[in-house]
């Protein structure tokens, strides 16, 4: 991977990074090398500079890492479905509307959820919960009674009753049976409280998604009924006089749909199931489409698992058409849509801000390599290699020398025959060596494999303070791509290349696939960083499943937020409306069972021990009792 610095330029940072590619039209890199957000696409006046936002959580004394989150961004999103289905549902002369709802899975967060609510409710925008206590929070948050509540997951008694005392309240809560049994609870509940339910029945389709979420249909389905079930049920509806209450149909094929085509079978199998239940007699008023709707996380508009083939216009037109064409076909009303579209809806508003807090280098440590007397043989002949070393040679035939002499002086040294000291220089030689192959071969039309690698090889590994497994858990845990981007200082050219390592002792907490130049790519071009200049990196798009996955790997615990709203009169664009306080070492202790209070006066009666025994002062020991209490109240991340 080469850098073209003499051509570099804002355009030519905006294609290495893709900032423009995965930013959904709210990022994009400014004209002075920062990144800038348009929060609020009706106000193209508001700009808002992210190393500003940096500066303000700087001088307001919120500790690093934190999560921003862009509230006007999350706002956004949700208008834009919903206009974007209003008009094509228009385009189409579809009859049926659009009732979306928010699966809040994707992220729990209460002011996540409120303001999505709150953007939503001139559309009747719903809610959508997978266990009881979603419910119970979906239940107090969503009190529009036009708008929809779906329930899927596996369901007990407690459950359902609690679904009940929704449509008790006279919300539009929806059961969606994921198995058969769930229906004989739910009609034996509904008939001894006297609460009609309203009914939704989920369809193992055989139309299969792609991706790293396919597996969510056909026959090896965790959840659905097989189309023997779903008559078998609807008929047991009409026997017990319940007909009316079956109103729903919903599938499910998969999260992050990269393909069109999935999304295209899918609606057309579901249409044709709905229509051949309307003609029994079951008269569905709602087709929920599921989840799937993906957003493009590398930029290349592809059908790769982190990317999309498709906007989300074409996507819509996709869910509209195709059911109208099979409606119109058969001769049945058009019901009203439903999607479950988390991911597209929360991914973009929030990222997490890190800073780079030290730098490993493969050939950091450098030994003085003058000529001895007496000196082994492999030694000399390092030297000799670096000394006499011109872009005239065989780089290959040079790197491959250098390597075999280097493997030679391990095993020597093993067999005691090259000294500690001497098998430093040979590896300072080694290091100096490979740098220099690393420089000619940008100069030269075609470089050996094994000298492409040298990037990575010789690449820094920036320490950055942060956990992976608390704010990036998709990237270890499935191989999610999540874009990482200088905020600032991307008008000068990048001169290196990096992977990002966390805080945490496992070596598994780091991050070394990157959008680069629409290919992944194992380092991140990245300038050096000046000696004493704070340098901070961006980890975009973990609005979706990031900020609820993460776990107590280390006691990092959950991170300081940062809530922006746009706001054209102000100076910088932008006010902080909110911080929320992150995990302190107390809180992940108690989650953990630990007492932190009884800790602090155990540690306290140590310390009482030395102090009477002479070993420590007085005011030193109240020192160090206060310094306990003082970790114990903190952050639980590097102070910087």
């Amino acid at each position: 991977m080469t850098v073209n610095k003499q051509a570099w330029s804002i355009e030519e940072a905006d294609r290495v990074y893709g900032v423009s590619g995965w930013g959904g039209g709210y990022f994009k890199v400014g004209n002075n090398g920062n990144i800038h957000i348009a929060a609020d696409p009706t106000n193209p006046n508001v700009s808002i500079d992210f190393q500003a936002v940096v500066n303000e959580i700087v001088e307001e004394g919120i500790q690093f890492p934190v999560v921003v989150r862009f509230h006007d961004i999350l706002r956004a999103q949700v208008i834009n479905i919903n206009e974007t289905f209003a008009k094509v549902i228009g385009e189409a002369g579809y009859q049926g509307q659009y009732r979306g709802v928010y699966p809040i899975k994707v992220n729990q967060m209460r002011e996540v959820v409120e303001e999505i609510v709150d953007a939503g409710a001139p559309y009747h925008y719903g809610l959508e919960a997978g266990s009881k206590s979603e419910l119970l929070a979906v239940l107090a948050l969503n009190t529009n009674a036009e708008s929809l509540t779906i329930l899927n997951g596996y369901k007990d008694e407690e459950f359902i009753r609690l679904a009940l005392l929704g449509r008790k309240l006279g919300r539009k809560v929806v059961v969606v049976i994921e198995k058969y049994s769930e229906l004989l609870l739910l009609v034996k509940l509904s008939k001894e409280l006297g609460i009609e339910p309203i009914i939704g029945l989920r369809s193992k389709m055989t139309a299969k998604g792609k991706g790293k979420w396919q597996g969510s249909s056909g026959d090896r389905a965790k959840f659905g009924l097989t189309i023997p079930e779903i008559i078998n049920a609807a008929r047991y509806l009409e026997a017990e006089g319940m007909s009316n209450t079956l109103q729903l149909l919903h599938f499910h094929i998969g999260s992050q749909l990269p393909d069109i085509r999935s999304i295209k079978n899918a609606v057309n199998e579901s249409a044709r199931i709905y229509t051949e239940l309307h003609k029994m007699g079951f008269e569905l008023k709602y087709v929920d489409v599921g989840g799937g709707l993906g957003i493009d996380y590398d930029g290349s508009k592809s059908s790769n698992d982190s990317s999309v083939n498709y906007s989300l216009h074409e996507y819509v037109a996709d869910v509209v058409y195709g059911m109208k064409e099979v409606c119109d076909l058969e001769g049945i009303p058009h019901p009203s849509l439903v999607t479950e579209s988390g991911r597209a809806i929360t991914a973009h508003h929030s990222c997490v801000v890190t800073e780079v807090v030290g730098e490993i280098k493969a050939d950091g440590a450098q030994l003085d390599t003058e000529a001895l007397d007496g000196e082994h043989i492999l030694l000399k002949n390092m030297r000799e290699l670096r000394d006499y070393l011109t872009p005239d040679l065989n780089l290959q035939e040079v790197f491959n020398d250098a390597s075999q002499w280097k493997e030679q002086a391990v095993e020597a040294f093993k067999l005691r025959v090259v000294s500690l000291e001497e098998l430093g220089k040979i590896e300072t030689l080694y290091w100096q060596i490979m740098r220099r192959l690393q420089s000619m071969y940008t100069q030269i039309d075609f470089v050996p494999e094994e000298l492409q690698d040298l990037d990575f090889t010789l690449s820094s590994q920036y320490l950055c303070n942060f956990s992976v497994f608390q704010s990036a858990a998709d990237t270890w845990a499935i191989d999610q791509l999540l874009p990482v981007v200088p905020l600032s200082g991307m008008h000068e050219a990048p001169d290196s290349f990096c992977s990002i390592v966390d805080i945490t002792c496992d070596s598994d907490g780091k991050l070394d696939q990157f959008v680069v130049d629409r290919n992944i790519e194992n380092v991140l071009p990245i300038r050096k960083i000046p000696a004493g200049e704070k340098y901070y990196l961006g980890l975009f798009l973990t609005g979706a499943y990031q900020d609820v996955m993460g776990d107590m790997h280390n006691l990092f615990g959950r991170l300081n937020e940062v809530h922006i709203f746009s706001y054209d009169d102000d100076p910088k664009d932008f006010y902080i409306e909110e911080v929320v306080k992150g995990s302190s070492v107390e809180n992940v202790l108690n989650v953990m069972q630990y007492h932190p209070s009884a800790m602090a006066l155990d540690v306290k009666r140590m310390i009482d021990k030395e102090v009477a025994g002479g070993t420590i002062p007085p005011r030193e020991g109240v020192r160090w009792t206060d310094f306990y209490e003082q970790c114990l109240a903190g952050y639980t991340y590097l102070k910087t």
